[in-house]
């Protein structure tokens, strides 16, 4: 990790929208040298002007993290740019919501190159830097989905699980080499992101919707944040997330059976697709316009997660628990001399 003195250099891919703009935006509180690794220009834009305004310093390179040679070379000009880079957060990804026999082969593959190997590729790329130094942390965004499934979101739920394995994987190399640097994986909830605006839907579904219980962005920003200064091995933020990775230990069956009753309607409003959607499979929806953090669900988005805090909190947990069985103690032992 940086030093106290220093801000953190931190790069955050797919930082223009949803959870990596919210995680960009509570680095910039803390005064963090954030490079910003994205396609579209105008979100790229305003998110650098956001950074800027909470007090962070930006630096915004257009990136296709599908491309390792494009993701090489940011990581080299954040280096020469911002200095020695101390915390890479794995975000960006892109979805075609569909049964999986409408995919085609071509989409399968784009999802696949962005939202597994886009990960790969920054991983190789703040590995070879960090490495080198024995320090700095990679903070993996992954999702309840890694473990447990969803229909309508195949090509989405087979990256996600890939990156956690192939993250499984390192993190045995590093404890193999005593190496310092350090790998964690947030899980996140249903978020109310602009994912849900700009995917790829397949003809004869309604418009995508996250699958309640749904949160704000801000929580998974300050949950990345946190993860990066602490490096758990992995952190569950939500109830909702704890309660579907428990239920795929426990009983998997049910959860498949569950969720192929209840998945399709509850991932769908009541809204057919406009013929004018956005769609950044291919392209950046965000090139000529800024969705920023949140997406179409503010009305039924939760602003907080008593699970998360107490997690992000419970030093204090602890602690407040210790000094109230003391105090309870003390009462006791008061009541018994009496």
């Amino acid at each position: 990790m940086a030093h106290n003195t220093s801000p953190q250099v931190v790069v955050i891919t797919g930082a223009t929208g949803g959870i990596g703009r919210a995680a960009a935006e509570e680095f910039a509180r803390h005064g963090a040298h954030i490079a910003l690794l994205a396609r579209g220009e105008e979100g790229l834009e305003a998110a650098r002007r956001d950074v800027e305004s909470l007090g962070g310093r930006a630096l915004a390179i257009p990136t296709d993290v599908a491309d390792y040679a494009a993701v090489e070379r940011a990581a080299q000009r954040v280096e020469e740019e911002l200095g020695p880079i101390d915390v890479w957060v794995n975000d960006a990804f892109t979805n075609v919501f569909s049964e999986f026999w409408d995919v085609t082969p071509e989409e399968w593959k784009r999802v696949t190159d962005v939202t597994y190997l886009g990960y790969v590729w920054g991983t190789m790329s703040a590995m070879k830097r960090m490495r080198a130094r024995n320090r700095g942390t990679i903070v993996q965004v992954g999702s309840a989905i890694c473990y447990r499934s969803i229909p309508l979101q195949s090509p989405y739920c087979g990256a996600k699980s890939a990156i956690r394995g192939f993250t499984d994987a390192i993190r045995c190399e590093l404890i193999h080499d005593k190496s310092k640097v350090r790998m964690t994986v947030v899980h996140m909830p249903a978020v109310n992101t602009p994912q849900f605006t700009w995917n790829e839907v397949k003809s004869g579904l309604n418009k995508p919707q996250p699958l309640p219980p749904i949160y704000q962005p801000e929580i998974a920003g300050r949950a990345i944040y946190w993860a990066a200064q602490k490096a758990p091995r992995e952190f569950w933020v939500g109830m909702s997330t704890v309660i579907a990775i428990v239920a795929q230990k426990l009983a998997p069956r049910v959860a498949d059976w569950y969720l192929g009753k209840t998945g399709y309607a509850s991932q769908q409003t009541q809204m057919p697709v406009q013929p004018d959607r956005p769609n950044n499979l291919y392209e950046p929806a965000d090139r000529s316009k800024d969705f920023g953090a949140h997406g179409d669900f503010d009305d039924k988005a939760k602003s907080r997660s008593y699970e998360t805090e107490a997690v992000m909190n419970r030093q204090w947990l602890i602690g407040g628990l210790a000094l109230a069985g003391a105090a309870a103690g003390a009462y006791a032992l008061s009541r018994r001399n009496n």
